[in-house]
């Protein structure tokens, strides 16, 4: 999702090259495969989006493949890029690997200051690894490698599985088959009282280009809009996007997750860059990019 999004940020710049690679064609966890692609490409800029990602049943049910994994990603292509000369490495991270009760909206400096959320302790790990390891690459070597902490994004691409997606692209499914069924009633998980932030990925795309530009960027820096939601009304919101118009119940029996997880983006607004799509659009959005998807056979739930 993001990668796309990065594309087709720059796809009307002519003084851009866009280099990718498919899962299929390279397997980030190989470090050999790594090393060829970086030798046999002519790459100045990385921007880092590969990451295996899920909500709160992938991360509870497959932890050791969500910690190896994205650790192996992260340092395979952070020390390679580094060996083959590239000039500048943005490497994202995420807002969950901040603290679980870290004061709120959260700051850079809460990195590494509590104990993170049980529910997606594997993949925090493993993205803390890799912002630290940029941090280190750039104080012993000087290398221009940071990191970026976006918060929770949504948009066209995003991975609908009716149990490994994230909280936001799970409603849509959920709402929406709920719609078509004529059902009465949607249990979301949990009580519906955490709150959330949500930031569209054409927003997180064009702000990463904005920090590609920078020479004196923070060794990570969070992207978020600043503002938060109750899971409950989100799912009011999504609701009425789908057109489905029955109660929304909660099951407190299942996990809330982070209580409260809103980012501080004073840092990034000092740099002349702030979120342009709000909410209620870029649902609207979203869920046509939904729409098209599943017409053209396209959807992503895996």
């Amino acid at each position: 999702m993001v990668g796309a999004a990065v594309c087709r940020r720059f796809a009307d710049d002519d003084k851009v090259t866009v280099i990718t690679a498919s899962r299929s064609e390279l397997d980030l966890t190989d470090r050999h495969a790594v090393d060829r692609f970086f030798a046999t490409s002519s790459i100045n800029e990385v921007v880092f989006a590969a990451a295996k990602v899920g909500g709160i049943v992938a991360n509870n049910t497959y932890p050791v493949e969500f910690m190896t994994d994205n650790i192996n990603m992260a340092v395979n292509a952070i020390s390679s890029a580094y060996e083959h000369d590239v000039s500048r490495f943005l490497f994202l991270g995420s807002t969950c690997v901040y603290p679980r009760n870290c004061p709120q909206p959260i700051v850079e400096e809460s990195l590494l200051s509590g104990s993170l959320e049980p529910t997606n302790e594997a993949y925090a790990i493993a993205k803390i690894a890799g912002v630290k390891l940029c941090q280190y690459y750039r104080r012993q070597f000087g290398a221009n490698f940071t990191s970026a902490m976006p918060t929770n994004l949504y948009g066209p691409g995003d991975n609908y599985h009716p149990e490994h997606s994230h909280v936001l692209p799970g409603l849509i499914g959920r709402f929406y088959d709920a719609a078509k069924r004529g059902n009465k009633s949607v249990t979301i998980w949990g009580t519906g009282t955490p709150r959330r932030e949500f930031l569209h990925v054409d927003d997180l795309a064009d702000a990463l280009v904005h920090l590609l530009a920078m020479t004196d960027a923070p060794d990570w820096i969070n992207v978020g809009t600043g503002k938060d939601i109750t899971i409950i009304k989100l799912a009011a919101m999504v609701a009425e996007v789908v057109g489905f118009d029955g109660d929304i119940l909660t099951d407190p029996s299942r996990p809330d997750g982070t209580p409260i997880k809103c980012t501080n983006v004073a840092k990034l607004s000092a740099t002349h860059w702030q979120a342009k799509i709000e909410l209620a659009d870029g649902l609207r959005h979203t869920f046509q990019a939904f729409l098209e998807e599943t017409k053209r056979g396209e959807l992503r739930a895996v």
